[in-house]
């Protein structure tokens, strides 16, 4: 059988088998697509078929498409990866540490040692954390009213740190301060400055934060796993299209199709439709650990709802690029040691192995993040990749 069909059978079975309404996956050497297929529908009942155009909110898959336009800006020598980010943006330069809270609920603080930069925005590690991962910051905001990062308000931004700068890694929403030091320095709204050097030279036409109506045609809809197994549609759950700011850590919609794109870009060294969007030096700092002796660390979950605990090939050491994860052992799929990856918080997965010269996107709407049943088919369809390469 063909890798097509052989891939076909196992996401076409993971389907049947209930791990989300519908799926679509690809994967992508230097030269171009080598699988692309859909399965399901894009709302569960709906009869609209999950085809490889259709739309999705790929989430925190924005952060690294975000942390290349840091980069492009690094190299033109407007961005400073070790400066204080202060120097671009003066409210960084006075975010506090949370430190516990009073006996009344009321948080405590204590100012920062030493200066938030760039580099530590782009690999997590400036102290900034995400409420569904912390639940220190779940009870900071509700404390002081602070909204969710999903809400895109400038208030969302306001959170304390939950360490000093540089001390270790926690995800969170640094990568929305890097899209905001891109909009400071390039004088242009994140997502236009994102059109103008990224997306539109790769041709990724369907990726945007604003979500047309010709892309909303293709929409797919965020489903919530049920204590059952069930998956129910939410229609009503989407990233404000009139935001405060557009957010760089995962406010993007987009295809599988666009993805790949972007995993090609990477492939090549920053090269793509014979222009050189990124230096082949700087693609290669942004592929190795840039955190010193820090390693990725476990997410356990402060909201059941939106995540289960989150870790990806556990007992095996990670680092961070700028902005990927990086796996140091070659991990159980086929995927390499120092090969790049990510996620989306609906069950989007990609990664890009540049020792192998192949990456691949996943693109699923199904919430809890890491669900017990849309990831496993996730990992399944990579190591099929694998498998299947000639």
């Amino acid at each position: 059988m063909s890798m097509q069909n052989n891939i076909d059978a196992v996401l076409g079975e993971g389907i049947v088998g209930g791990a989300a309404a519908g799926v679509v996956a690809g994967a992508t050497n230097a030269d171009g697509d080598i699988y692309l297929g859909g399965f399901g529908e894009r709302v569960a009942g709906g009869g609209d078929e999950m085809t490889p155009d259709t739309v999705g909110w790929i989430a925190s898959m924005t952060k690294a498409i975000t942390g290349a336009a840091a980069m492009q800006l690094v190299e033109q020598g407007r961005l400073d990866l070790d400066a204080p980010a202060s120097e671009v943006i003066p409210q960084l330069g006075a975010v506090p540490v949370l430190e516990g809270f009073d006996d009344d609920g009321s948080p405590r603080t204590r100012p920062a040692r030493g200066a938030i930069t760039l580099r530590h925005l782009l690999t997590h590690t400036a102290g900034f954390t995400y409420d569904i991962w912390n639940e220190s910051m779940v009870r900071y905001q509700e404390a002081t009213d602070t909204p969710g990062i999903i809400e895109c308000r400038d208030a969302c931004l306001t959170t304390p740190l939950t360490f000093d700068p540089g001390e270790r890694w926690d995800y969170g929403i640094g990568i929305d301060w890097a899209g905001k030091m891109v909009e400071a320095v390039s004088g242009k709204k994140l997502g236009a400055y994102l059109e103008d050097h990224l997306l539109g030279p790769l041709g990724m036409d369907d990726t945007a934060f604003r979500i047309t109506d010709e892309m909303r045609s293709r929409l797919a809809k965020i489903h919530m796993r049920g204590e059952d197994g069930s998956l129910a549609p939410q229609m009503e759950l989407e990233i404000p299209q009139d935001p405060e700011f557009e957010m760089g850590g995962g406010g993007l919609y987009g295809t599988v199709g666009d993805y790949l794109r972007f995993i090609r870009l990477i492939l090549n060294r920053g090269r793509a439709n014979g222009e050189q969007l990124l230096a082949p030096e700087t693609v290669d700092m942004m592929c190795t650990n840039q955190m010193g002796d820090s390693l990725v660390c476990e997410l356990k979950t402060a909201i059941p709802p939106f995540s289960n605990d989150a870790e990806f090939f556990p007992g095996m050491p990670k680092t961070w690029g700028l902005t990927f994860m990086i796996n140091n052992e070659e991990a159980s799929t086929g995927r390499s040691a120092g090969s790049l990856g990510w996620a989306g918080l609906a069950n989007s997965f990609f990664w890009i192995d540049p020792a192998k010269g192949v990456g691949g996107a996943y693109l699923t709407q199904v919430l809890p993040f890491i669900d017990a049943k849309a990831f496993p088919l996730y990992l399944a369809f990579e190591q099929a990749v694998y498998e299947n390469l000639g």
